[in-house]
């Protein structure tokens, strides 16, 4: 499975963006997909996840500003992001889990000035 993540950038706290994640490949295998987010120096965190059935979870620190949705017709996830704050800014990654392991995508920046 190949993924290209796109969509980051910089936006002032209090807006908005919306991240996509386009995937390719063994698409079949994919069980889940995910977004993952790491701040400078710090762990990558994951941040929203949608299952094949379409089962959303999120991180503590985004319900509520956050929405993880998938378009099927393009194979494509989004990360819709409202009410952006600074602490939102990192390099966000897209994520299929496969029972063969994980796939990455290359990251995307996303950055959030006060």
């Amino acid at each position: 499975v190949q993924l290209q993540a796109s969509g980051g950038g910089l936006v002032q706290a209090g807006g908005s963006l919306r991240l996509s994640c386009a995937a390719s490949g063994r698409i079949f295998e994919i069980i889940a997909m995910d977004w993952y987010r790491q701040a400078p120096g710090a762990q990558r965190d994951l941040v929203a996840s949608i299952t094949a059935a379409g089962g959303r979870s999120y991180a503590d620190s985004v319900k509520g500003r956050f929405t993880i949705s998938r378009d099927n017709s393009k194979n494509t996830v989004y990360l819709q992001m409202n009410s952006l704050k600074p602490e939102d800014t990192g390099v966000y990654y897209c994520s299929a889990q496969r029972v063969q392991g994980a796939s990455w995508g290359q990251g995307t920046q996303v950055t959030v000035s006060s």
